[in-house]
């Protein structure tokens, strides 16, 4: 299952103050376009982080 979802299932306690996310895949910047990868952890390929996120990725 997807921990990095297309939108918040839960309550939000703050709407757009996340910025930047960190896996233990990879760095992702938040944008208005969707998630940049600003970087992949050791061993992992760009199709694995796409394959265990559910937002977009540009």
């Amino acid at each position: 299952d997807s921990k990095v979802l297309k939108s918040c299932t839960l309550p939000l306690t703050g709407k757009g103050v996340v910025d930047r996310i960190i896996t233990n895949l990879g760095v992702l910047d938040v944008t208005h376009k969707g998630l940049h990868i600003v970087e992949l952890a050791d061993g992992v390929t760009r199709e694995e982080i796409t394959a265990a996120t559910e937002a977009n990725l540009v």
